[in-house]
């Protein structure tokens, strides 16, 4: 698995450095041609530049090597500054492939500091294309989409090891862990994770599809019981609910969203919204552009708004 990840992207230990006039083309302009580079021109006695250095080096820090930072003294290079016409400082410029590709001059705030290096990162990423991770997390939705649940949870899980907090990880482990049953572990897992970690949309969607599932435990025996019982009225909104319930833990989800809909038809308020209720549970579960979440979301509507 290791081979297919590759190494763990490290961060750099000369990720920020200082340079000068001698070294500038290949602290700079060279290593620029990998990762882009920013260049911070200050001068010890500069106040803005001792506020603008350590909130800007934090910024680089947390970007994990995707950008680097050099830091150049235009009192000790006061020809290089002349060169790259500095006239007030502190003085960003972020260089990417050998040329200048953005900036700034004067302090700035901490959040547009994050987004000026969190933009340049992009910039870089899709410049040079998808990171071993990426490639991987790419190999195990398809295996997930595929069914091989065994092939999937394995390279999720060594995604985590080398980023533990990687929430596509663990959002496709919980999947695969539900899809093979394994509601237990998968319920352990997910409550192991950091509070901002659960707060992502994709293992938020996880965990509702958890819930779904161990639900559908109680009542994926009863379906014969159950269709019989609507058969013989077809007003048993109450077996219509549970047969959904079954029926989408046993993966059939589009007659699942069908018997909730058929409920909305004759009784929106049902049970206090049951219905319409368990069908947003099933959209989040699904994701938004799951093509049954889209036809779902299209016949509530016409239902609720008719």
């Amino acid at each position: 698995m290791d081979q297919l990840i590759g190494a763990a992207p490290q961060v750099p230990a000369d990720v920020i450095k200082d340079s000068d006039t001698p070294n500038f083309k290949a602290d700079v302009i060279d290593a620029s041609m990998k990762v882009p580079v920013i260049v911070d021109f200050w001068a010890p006695w500069c106040g803005p530049c001792k506020q603008l250095g350590p909130v800007i080096e934090k910024a680089v820090k947390e970007a994990k090597g995707a950008v680097r930072l050099v830091k150049i003294n235009v009192d000790e290079n006061q020809e290089l500054a002349a060169q790259m016409r500095i006239q007030s400082i502190p003085a960003v410029y972020a260089f990417f492939q050998g040329r200048p590709v953005d900036g700034f001059v004067g302090a700035q705030p901490e959040s547009q500091l994050k987004q000026f290096v969190a933009r340049l990162a992009k910039v870089g990423g899709e410049a040079l294309g998808p990171s071993p991770i990426d490639d991987a997390l790419k190999q195990a939705d398809q295996a997930l989409a595929g069914g091989d649940h065994g092939a999937a949870s394995a390279i999720y899980s060594e995604v985590l090891e080398h980023e533990p907090e990687n929430v596509k990880a663990v959002a496709g482990l919980a999947r695969c862990l539900i899809a093979m049953n394994e509601h237990a572990a998968a319920r352990e897992f997910l409550e192991g994770q950091p509070a901002e970690v659960l707060k992502d949309s994709g293992v938020a969607a996880a965990k509702t599809q958890l819930d779904l599932a161990e639900q559908s435990q109680k009542t994926v025996g009863k379906v014969p019981e159950l269709r019989a019982r609507i058969e013989a009225n077809a007003k048993d909104f109450e077996a219509r609910y549970e047969l959904a319930e079954a029926l989408f833990g046993a993966g059939e989800r589009e007659e699942a969203i069908d018997q909730l809909l058929a409920i909305l038809r004759v009784n929106r308020a049902w049970n206090e919204e049951a219905a319409r209720l368990q069908l947003v549970k099933f959209f989040e579960a699904m994701g938004p552009t799951d093509p049954l979440t889209l036809s779902g979301r299209r016949q509530l509507s016409s239902i609720l708004f008719s």
